[in-house]
């Protein structure tokens, strides 16, 4: 895969992973396309803690329980540091939207690299935050399991068609 539709693509929602660590260049090679990803008046209002360790995966496993979460070798948790985010002249905080832009920079390096993804977001982000001893203007906002997918999965997922998604004006 070297064309960016390609890697769009095949990138999906995966939820089962092989007992595989990820490759120390490639999780590298991940952290630098998040690190270049842009951000509203370029506030980078993000921190982003690699979690391989026993311990650390396993404060996150409480924070989303579901099976097949635990078997990722490693997450990326996402959080927004909100004293750091560019908020628009009408009160509307961007720092939402810039760290969903570094995430989706990391699951499409992912994908690139042969890794699968999955957004998790609906997780107890409050025991998150307590477990991570996280200051009070840092939020969780997404975790990020990453790892070989067990079993390749179909990219034939249904879209809406693009006349339904464009308007031109």
């Amino acid at each position: 895969m070297n064309q960016l539709l390609d890697v769009i693509r095949h990138r999906y929602s995966c939820r089962s992973y092989l007992d595989k660590p990820v490759e120390e260049k490639k999780l590298a090679y991940i952290e630098e396309c998040m690190r270049l990803a842009p951000s509203a008046v370029n506030r980078q209002p993000w921190k982003f803690r690699i979690v391989r360790s026993l311990k650390g995966k396993q404060k996150l496993q409480s924070c989303y329980t579901r099976p097949w979460f635990s078997e990722a070798p490693l997450y990326i948790l996402a959080s927004l540091l909100h004293e750091q985010e560019w908020v628009r002249e009408d009160g509307k905080p961007h720092g939402n939207i810039d760290v969903a832009i570094a995430v989706e920079h990391l699951c499409l390096a992912a994908t690139e690299q042969g890794l699968g993804t999955c957004w998790v977001c609906n997780f107890d982000a409050k025991l998150c935050h307590e477990l991570f001893q996280m200051p009070e203007n840092e939020e969780p906002v997404v975790i990020i399991p990453i790892g070989y997918p067990s079993f390749a999965e179909s990219s034939s997922r249904t879209r809406k068609p693009i006349q339904e998604v464009f308007v031109e004006e």
